[in-house]
């Protein structure tokens, strides 16, 4: 069983945000009963680029400001990653948080890293998509009317170079299954980018770049246009 609504209702919460689908529809899901005060998105060691998103600082600002949020990063590698990320906790409690929400489906609530860190911390770990089904995740994120763009995709799962740039569809999500594809990525088959939804107060203008290669994966950065 979910619990997550008692556990984030009326309470004040920061959010783990990086800039697709799961952590936005999250974010909404809990905004509708909670305060929230801001966003956490965590960078890479030369914070640059977001972790597996590969969003750069500058984009994720504006997506924090098109929903209205402050949002707070910090560099680290692998290694260093739970530290820092206890550190904006920590900061994030100061502030008045209470709780942590994430996009996580299949990750169980005890256990798990996100329950660690929140118990190192002293706050509730809230995930409102937990164990849904992912076919109608992804079904009511589109039907709330956002917009996500396929921005990696990890080419030995399925995934091709020429889905980078996709906007996600149910017809998309029909093509994806007929693939033998999760429609919600959950096995890591691809990252999106949320550029427009019913919190932003308007859509991202965006201009993709050269997509990257590198082992198993493509990248498709974007750039907000000016």
């Amino acid at each position: 069983m979910n619990d997550w609504l008692e556990r984030v209702k009326n309470k004040k919460f920061i959010a783990s945000f990086s800039g697709g689908k799961d952590s936005m529809l999250a974010l909404y899901k809990a905004k509708q009963v909670a305060e929230p005060l801001g966003l956490i998105a965590m960078l890479d060691e030369t914070e640059e680029h977001s972790h597996s998103h590969r969003l750069t600082p500058e984009f994720l600002t504006a997506q924090a400001q098109a929903i209205g949020y402050p949002i707070y990063s910090r560099g680290a590698s692998w290694t260093t990653y739970e530290q820092h990320f206890i550190e904006l906790l920590q900061e994030a409690k100061k502030k008045g948080a209470e709780v942590l929400v994430t996009g996580d489906v299949d990750v169980a609530y005890e256990g798990t890293w996100h329950a660690d860190v929140t118990n190192k911390v002293g706050i509730t770990l809230s995930m409102p998509l937990y164990l849904k089904n992912h076919r109608s995740l992804v079904e009511e994120f589109i039907d709330l009317g956002f917009i996500a763009m396929v921005t990696t995709v990890n080419l030995s799962l399925g995934m091709r170079i020429e889905d980078l740039g996709r906007i996600l569809t149910r017809d998309f999500l029909d093509e994806l299954q007929q693939r033998s594809i999760d429609p919600c990525g959950e096995g890591g088959e691809f990252h999106t980018t949320v550029i427009d939804g019913p919190i932003f107060s308007a859509p991202l203008q965006v201009q993709p770049l050269d997509i990257i290669t590198h082992e198993n994966y493509a990248f498709l950065p974007l750039k907000l246009k000016a």
